[in-house]
């Protein structure tokens, strides 16, 4: 029997990015700024060290939604996201999705997107709209 979906569930993911991870998402994305990779620029920054880039960080919403919940078949359709602080190398997060709103008339749902880091701080939230196939 299939899982119904109702407002309110949710799946997570934990996840620290290395150095070679972020340098091959510099890679393949052209954002090379050496914020993500260099220590000596890094230092000289608000910041004090590298940070993993925040896309890649939201990249496990894309994970999650696609790979776990709702899971495969799942296409996404629009994502909004506010980056409220960084994420550093081996920095471990919890990336969650949660449902918020279900259409009636269509497959289509609503989930708050989150990356919240070990020590409680929201470094990633916004809300993810996708259709369940």
């Amino acid at each position: 029997m299939k899982h119904t979906l109702q407002v309110g569930d949710k799946a997570t993911l934990r996840k620290a990015f290395t150095a070679s991870e972020v340098e091959l998402f510099a890679q393949i994305s052209g954002d090379d700024n050496p914020l993500h990779m260099n220590q000596e620029f890094a230092e000289k920054t608000p910041f004090g060290q590298p940070i993993v880039h925040g896309l890649l960080v939201a990249s496990l919403f894309s994970g999650l939604l696609g790979g776990k919940f709702p899971g495969h078949g799942t296409i996404y359709l629009g994502q909004n996201i506010s980056f409220k602080a960084p994420v550093f190398l081996n920095e471990t997060v919890e990336a969650s999705v949660e449902i918020i709103k279900i259409r009636e008339d269509k497959p289509i749902i609503t989930l708050r997107t989150l990356c919240v880091k070990d020590d409680g701080t929201i470094a990633i939230e916004g809300e993810a709209v996708v259709k369940v196939t």
